[in-house]
């Protein structure tokens, strides 16, 4: 049985986010609009998700964690994600978000967009990008056909059910933050409580910094130093599909604040850092709030390093 700490959240209304959203934005983009809005169909291109909607019970969860990858990874550490939904009591949900892949299963470590309806009648559209050869700087995105993952993973959960959500588009960086960081500082400024958020955004133009995961380290990565020499990093073309979580603040808990994976339909994907083409740049994102934070099997010592 996985260890489950449930945190509940006092949700503010989708109309202060809003206010809130737009602050942020404003000090960061040229251009920008956030509005509520039925949520629409994410099953079809470009979102290409498996799940229709972002509503219905909605919650968050962050699972294992970086210490179960750095300083040296305990690749036993490897989660069923029917088994991570029955235990926040959403058995047959959807579950979207970033995280490690199973790397038993995959054969090698690699970045993982979680993209699955669970259950009995599950469906998996996840996608994994994985360095081919260490040696050199070339990777590949594909389907991962499993529902399971490892080591670490921040996942959206949720019903799949129609509803209202929050558009946000923005244009034009003006300022240092990246997409999800500018929207998250904003919430943890005006927001007293902590605010989870989940879903999805395309890097509609432009490019971005990502990296992918190597192979494990053969030695002990005992810094951010370490993991960025350690890390591949490449600059990618959008249209990028990122999955994301974002939490305003850690109520106690140890939570990764801040996660966002991508996939495209010409190749590229990985962990997102921010664009590199701030003049040309475009987002377009659908997010909902989550009711709750559940926590999923803690590693018994933690740390800071490489959680960016």
């Amino acid at each position: 049985m996985l260890s489950v700490t449930k945190h509940p959240l006092t949700k503010p209304s989708l109309d202060t986010v809003i206010k809130s959203f737009e602050k942020s934005l404003s000090n960061n983009y040229k251009e920008y609009f956030v509005e509520v809005v039925d949520c629409p169909d994410l099953t079809v291109s470009p979102w290409n998700l498996a799940l229709p909607g972002l509503c219905g019970d909605p919650s968050v969860a962050d699972v294992g964690g970086v210490p179960n990858l750095i300083p040296s990874p305990k690749v036993d550490k490897q989660y069923n994600l029917d088994n991570v939904a029955e235990s926040c009591g959403l058995s047959g949900g959807y579950v979207i978000g970033p995280s490690a892949v199973a790397s038993k299963l995959l054969g090698k470590n690699a970045e993982l967009v979680n993209n699955v309806k669970t259950g009995k009648d599950g469906v998996v559209k996840s996608m994994y990008t994985k360095i081919i050869d260490d040696k050199e700087n070339v990777y590949e995105c594909k389907q991962y056909p499993h529902n399971e993952f490892g080591l670490l993973g921040n996942l959206f959960l949720c019903r799949g059910q129609p509803g209202k959500v929050i558009h946000v588009t923005a244009k034009e960086r003006k300022g240092s933050l990246n997409f999800i960081n500018c929207l998250n500082r904003g919430l943890a400024k005006d927001f007293t409580d902590p605010v989870a958020v989940g879903g999805t955004f395309l890097l509609t133009n432009g490019k971005a910094k990502l990296h992918v995961m190597p192979g494990f380290s053969c030695c002990p990565l005992n810094s951010d130093d370490d993991v960025n020499n350690w890390l591949r990093f490449f600059e990618m073309s959008g249209p990028l599909t990122h999955t994301s979580v974002f939490v305003s603040k850690d109520p106690g808990l140890d939570l990764r604040l801040e996660h966002s994976h991508c996939f495209s339909e010409h190749g590229d994907g990985g962990h997102y850092h921010f664009d590199t083409t701030p003049d040309t740049v475009c987002y377009e994102g659908y997010f909902n709030l989550a009711d709750a934070i559940f926590r999923v099997d803690p590693p018994s010592e933690t740390h800071m390093i490489g959680r960016d």
